[in-house]
């Protein structure tokens, strides 16, 4: 799939736009396109072939031009003429998060710097601290964003990994493989993973990873033998695929699938049952016991089978050999998504075919929640415009049977902790997220408080993506969550898991905290188009590895649930 590199190639040229002043628009417009690429939920060349990629909703004909000048020539002769005259290390550099277009100009046009490391030494030598808008705080700020990027460069988002293995997995599933799995930190659901690992159980390996090396989408084949293949996918990703024996498959599931510290607990537990587990199987003496099933692992030692997001030794060990592992929400719990942006503001798609989508997914209802006003770049609505998108909403629920549309807001929670809609207007929506979209760099006492004003606020249901991160490329923003959990617990406003793949705010470790406390968690994908629906599997990962119940999560509880719990 050729997705992620043309995705790629419309945010740098974003960058480069933005470098050179060019007009927001046209820089809108590829960063648009880059983001509509990268969320398809489909190989970008099949569209082609098929004839349908200008019927992608987000992408103009300028842009599709571009993709299939790309898919046919493998450049775009845009891209090349905008990149002459910018140094090759420059565009690297536009990538550092909180440095900005803006920044770079300022730096390249007093410093000369044109390199990620010809920045780093200026800062090492204070040379920024003297230019405008500049200072020590700044250059700090400057080297944390290029920490950043160099420790996401070695990680692959979880939204990008899955469709990744699945693509792969359905290819042998085709050739008759049977008996096959993910594993390592993607089975764990992490956020981010390293290199992709499936594993296999068969009688023979040879023909499996033949299968494996030549299937499509593969760049570079780096090895290839009776049991283990490696290769090198179109996105730039390394992925490994083990063959096992079929009577070890559950022992080298459990083995690979780890955590590290989860396997050595689990080890320090059969020692002392006089018992040994590893990847061939269970061991009294040299008597094989089980293997076969990954079950026969933690039943040997008298323990309940642990579901993989829980093994990073966090308590779940114990749990299980007590009986007491929580019973953790899983899709099919789930009746709606609380967090999607239909063309009213900067979606894609009407709120009738977000219905239909919704609907065959199983939910029984949709929050359709748009951006306020203040939020011009994203289409904010304004109040007049919100009335009318209230009364489509009536409109479209008398057309559906059985589902049901609430219209919500994600509302900006502005600089002074004020709604950026007044009472009056949010006394008339269904569901109102409050959500922070500015002031990103306001100190934690400032961020704290505006948050904890539309905790307060009566009209306030949910507090969307609390910590602001964006993984790999901003830092959450500095906030007291302990304190917003305990304002939270109080005025019995919930949290956001917000699964859009990039976000994944809150994490696991504060979703689990927000449970202790009794706060209700709310799961939404933040679509803005209908192929990012399915992100829903992100945002449930996270809850199971928060340990979270069916009874945590709003998504639960059926519309008439939903609403009784909101306006109680």
């Amino acid at each position: 799939m050729k997705n992620k590199e043309i995705a790629e190639i419309f945010e740098n040229m974003a960058d480069i736009l933005e470098f050179n002043g060019d007009n927001p628009f046209r820089i809108n417009s590829y960063r648009k396109a880059a983001r509509v690429i990268r969320d398809l939920g489909s190989d970008i060349q099949s569209l082609v072939d098929g004839g349908n990629l200008k019927t992608i909703s987000g992408l103009g004909a300028g842009m599709a031009d571009k993709v299939n000048q790309y898919l046919s020539k493998g450049k775009i002769d845009k891209y090349e003429e905008i990149k002459k005259g910018i140094p090759k290390g420059l565009i690297p550099m536009l990538k550092i998060p909180g440095l900005g277009p803006k920044t770079a100009y300022l730096l390249y046009k007093e410093l000369n710097i044109g390199s990620i490391k010809e920045l780093a030494d200026a800062i090492k030598k204070g040379k920024l601290r003297d230019l405008p808008g500049m200072g020590a705080r700044k250059e700090e700020n400057i080297l944390r964003g290029i920490r950043l990027l160099e420790e996401s460069g070695n990680r692959i988002l979880l939204g990008d990994a899955i469709p990744l293995v699945e693509r792969i997995m359905s290819v042998l599933k085709n050739k008759n493989v049977s008996l096959i799995s993910p594993a390592g930190s993607l089975r764990r659901m992490k956020e981010t993973v390293g290199d992709i690992d499936i594993l296999v159980g068969a009688g023979s390996g040879a023909k499996i990873i033949n299968d494996f090396v030549s299937g499509p989408g593969i760049d570079e084949v780096l090895a290839c033998g009776e049991t283990k293949g490696s290769v090198i996918v179109a996105e730039g990703i390394q992925v490994d695929i083990r063959v096992v024996d079929e009577k070890s498959f559950g022992a080298a599931l459990q083995y690979f699938t780890g955590s590290k510290d989860h396997n050595v607990h689990l080890r320090e537990i059969a020692r002392k049952k006089g018992l040994k587990i590893n990847e061939y199987g269970v061991f009294r003496g040299k008597k094989k016991i089980g293997g076969g099933k990954e079950d026969d692992i933690y039943k040997a030692l008298g323990c309940l089978w642990i579901p993989p997001v829980l093994r990073e030794d966090r308590g779940e060990i114990e749990a299980a050999l007590q009986g007491k592992l929580p019973q953790l929400v899983a899709e099919k719990d789930i009746r709606a998504d609380l967090h999607v942006h239909s063309k009213w503001s900067d979606g894609s798609a009407g709120i009738f075919d977000i219905a239909r989508a919704a609907q065959k997914m199983g939910y029984s209802y949709i929050v359709i929640t748009d951006h306020s006003q203040s939020l011009k770049i994203a289409g904010g609505l304004s109040i007049a415009e919100l009335e009318d998108k209230i009364k489509e909403v009536k409109d479209v629920n008398r057309k559906l049977n059985n589902f049901t549309v609430l219209c919500g807001a994600e509302v900006d929670i502005k600089n002074d902790g004020s709604m950026d809609y007044p009472d009056r207007i949010l006394s008339k929506l269904d569901v109102v997220l409050g959500a922070i979209h500015s002031g990103f760099k306001q100190d934690k006492n400032k961020i704290t408080g505006r948050i904890i004003s539309a905790v307060n606020n009566p009209h306030v249901d949910i507090i969307a993506h609390p910590t602001g991160r964006i993984i790999g490329i901003r830092e959450p923003y500095e906030v007291d969550m302990e304190v917003i959990l305990e304002e939270a617990r109080k005025t019995g406003t919930a949290l956001e898991i917000n699964s859009y793949y990039q976000r994944l705010d809150l994490d696991d470790v504060w979703a689990r905290k927000a449970k202790q406390k009794g706060v209700k968690m709310a799961i939404g994908t933040d679509s803005h188009h209908l192929n990012q629906l399915w992100m829903m599997r992100l945002g449930v990962g996270v809850a199971g590895r928060a340990w979270l119940e069916k009874k945590d999560i709003l998504n639960t509880l059926s519309v008439a649930g939903l609403i009784k719990y909101l306006t109680k």
